[in-house]
């Protein structure tokens, strides 16, 4: 099992945790200093609390998290946004609010999930020309739609 580390920035932040045996993301939770109201379009950055350090060569991805997406239309600008190996910074989790009320986010809220990566980097070759496939040069929707 892979070691991640975090460390409490604040005495009352939560270490992120998995919420079923067998989840894919760790469920991470707000620390703002004072409610937040996110109103209808605004976005905000919500602080946690917490810093990570993850070994080399791994990565965090920020998703949103399903609950809030579909019952109050928030959602992550970045989404997924990245957590890098070698960030030591507060965790900070950029909101959105994509509904029609006023969401408030409250120290302990669940806002947001992690997921924990494996990263490749690539060796990058600069050419003349690329290898030609069938596609080529198609671009977004040259295939066709659905139901032609």
């Amino acid at each position: 099992m892979l070691k991640v580390e975090f460390k409490k920035l604040r005495p009352e932040a939560q270490i992120p945790r998995y919420m079923t045996e067998l989840a894919a993301g760790l469920d991470i939770q707000a620390l703002p200093d004072e409610r937040i109201e996110l109103y209808p379009g605004e976005r905000c950055l919500v602080p946690t609390g917490l810093a990570v350090a993850l070994p080399s060569g791994y990565e965090i991805q920020v998703r949103p998290r399903s609950g809030l997406a579909i019952k109050h239309g928030i959602a992550l600008v970045n989404s997924p946004g990245t957590i890098d190996a070698d960030y030591r910074g507060e965790i900070g989790i950029i909101l959105i609010n994509h509904g029609q009320d006023v969401f408030t986010i409250n120290a302990g809220d669940r806002i947001a999930q992690l997921v924990v990566a494996p990263v490749c980097q690539a060796h990058l070759v600069e050419v003349e020309q690329l290898s030609g496939t069938e596609r080529g040069s198609g671009g977004f929707g040259h295939t066709g739609h659905s139901g032609d």
